[in-house]
């Protein structure tokens, strides 16, 4: 629960139903959570997969300090990084991602994959990723590959065409 927090705080989302403590609601559509930013994170290839049970601990851990220097009560019910609204979850992550922060690199690493999971879902085949409507990926619009699974598209990106193919190209694209 405590990274789906922090992932939601990186990237807002709705909640998936009104039991849902880690994400706190305060966005329409999907965020980070809902775009796979745990099992992104579980991903072995992200290389933080094996320390994620400590970054939770030490993200509840500074939430909990947090909270006594606010003078805030947390709800026990769940964790204390979950416990925190929004707005003190978004203090506490700004206060951990500064730069001088001894720990800011394993937060802003923390960070840049919950980012990751929405902006480019790396942990997907991307194809599959749009077929099941990714948050992020539809966010940014991007365009469906053609019947054939390859991505074409009708208008070049600078309005004009850069370069001409060369004869010898395949009609698979490659050289001859």
């Amino acid at each position: 629960m405590t990274l789906e927090a922090w992932a939601d705080t990186i990237v807002p989302g709705e909640k998936r139903g009104p039991w849902d403590r880690a994400v706190a609601g305060v966005a329409t559509g999907g965020g980070a959570v809902q775009a796979g930013a745990l099992e992104l994170l579980r991903w072995d290839a992200t290389g933080i997969h094996d320390g994620l049970d400590d970054l939770a601990r030490l993200a509840d851990e500074h939430a909990t300090a947090y909270a006594a220097e606010q003078g805030l009560t947390l709800d026990a019910d769940v964790p204390p990084f979950v416990a925190l609204d929004h707005d003190h979850r978004v203090a506490l992550v700004q206060r951990l991602t500064t730069p001088g922060h001894p720990e800011k690199d394993f937060w802003v690493m923390l960070s840049l994959f919950c980012n990751m999971a929405f902006d480019s879902a790396a942990h997907l085949h991307t194809a599959q990723a749009l077929a099941d409507r990714h948050p992020g990926l539809a966010a940014m619009g991007l365009s469906h590959p053609d019947a054939d699974g390859l991505w074409r598209f009708k208008d070049f990106g600078y309005g004009r065409r850069l370069a001409r193919l060369h004869p010898d190209t395949t009609a698979t694209g490659s050289p001859a």
